[in-house]
């Protein structure tokens, strides 16, 4: 039986026009009736990560933003650049709902054993569409928390922890022994310090500024080189030879950054070198991009040989590469170090209504450190 599950539930939309417009709103959407196998949970909490972002906004120009609507409904309207709008072809005049993960309670359940199982329960959920009231989908995409834990703490259980622990787990995979991880002073960054200081994991860290290498100091990072210091590229390379890294993942994307971790990679492993190869060393480096905080072209100069890898990595795709059985055993440990290991901070909680205020997006927009916002899609 129900708990208290509503009708209707208000989400947030985004809907790129035909005429080069982005369009975010609130839909109200029938909740529909769980299937035998299928939940209806309360949304308290969902996290506004980078990917989230990229679906929310698109590419459009935030600075061009603007408000209409009503109060309780309100519009944002923001312009596409037109050499952007191709990027977005596939998905010209859909009304597209946003939000990856979240937690919350369950009020519905199916007649299942595993769906009534979850009834009343505290639940992470990963399925899509989670920025809205109630979000009806399969109980198999839902992780009981452990007792005691709230929606905010298990909001971000899947996307970052689980991003973490495949980036380890592709180490691992492919035979590499350390890792380099860019723009590491996010909250994904600090879960990787953190599981690799507690697994033994020599961890590279490339941050672009000076605070965020205080946040990681302030962890007990070993080795954090910062972009903005004259030194960046000695630094990286004494770092990459003290620990052996020839696996890199990489937040950025555009720029240059990728190709710089290759050539100190190449650099690092020379120094070991006894004797010269026109090719460069055989020792394969590899630098996976799965983010795009610089949506600029990726740019590189070949000065590392010919053993080397440059690609896109994501983190579904993975868990379906490594099957059902690996990627339990990843969120085991999840719900085991919720609190400690995986622990999440954010600067701030906003309503659905909150989210759309442009106040509100110039800042979580930028996906600055230590600015991540959480969305409570029932708060108010």
């Amino acid at each position: 039986m129900p708990i208290d599950s509503p009708r209707t539930s208000l989400q947030i939309r985004s809907l790129v026009k035909r005429s080069g417009e982005l369009e975010l709103s609130l839909a109200e959407d029938a909740i529909p009736e769980p299937q035998a196998d299928e939940v209806v949970v309360r949304v308290e909490a969902a996290p506004m990560n980078p990917s989230d972002l990229g679906l929310l906004f698109g590419a459009a120009d935030m600075k061009t933003a603007k408000a209409s609507g009503t109060p309780e409904r309100p519009v944002v309207t923001a312009q596409i650049p037109e050499a952007a709008m191709k990027a977005m072809a596939g998905r010209l005049d859909q009304s597209m709902p946003v939000g990856n993960e979240g937690a919350g309670v369950v009020v519905a359940a199916g007649n299942s054993p595993a769906a009534q199982a979850l009834l009343g329960k505290t639940v992470a959920a990963i399925g899509g569409a989670m920025y809205t009231q109630y979000r009806c989908l399969p109980a198999n995409q839902c992780m009981a928390l452990p007792e005691g834990t709230t929606p905010a703490e298990g909001a971000s259980a899947f996307v970052n922890p689980l991003t973490a622990l495949g980036m380890v787990a592709t180490m691992k995979r492919e035979g590499h022994k350390a890792l380099v991880h860019t723009a590491a002073a996010s909250n994904l960054g600090q879960m990787l310090n953190r599981i690799c200081m507690k697994d033994g994991i020599a961890l590279v860290n490339i941050v672009r500024r000076p605070e965020q290498a205080q946040i990681l100091r302030a962890l007990g990072a070993k080795y954090i080189c910062d972009q903005s210091a004259p030194t960046f590229m000695q630094d990286l390379t004494d770092a990459l030879a003290a620990t052996g890294a020839t696996l890199a993942f990489d937040a950025i994307g555009g720029g240059k950054l990728a190709g710089q971790i290759l050539n100190a990679m190449e650099a690092a492993v020379n120094r070991s070198a006894t004797e010269y190869s026109r090719y460069g060393s055989a020792t394969h480096k590899q630098v996976y991009i799965y983010g795009g905080l610089d949506r600029g072209p990726t740019e590189f100069t070949r000065s590392f040989g010919m053993a080397w890898g440059m690609g896109g990595w994501l983190l579904f795709p993975f868990l379906a590469k490594i099957g059902p059985e690996e990627a339990a055993k990843l969120k085991a440990r999840v719900a085991a170090e919720l609190k400690t290991t995986f622990a999440s901070h954010y600067t701030k909680e906003v309503s659905l209504r909150e989210a759309l205020r442009l106040e509100e997006i110039a800042v979580y927009a930028k996906q600055a450190t230590g600015e991540k916002y959480l969305l409570n899609p029932n708060r108010g």
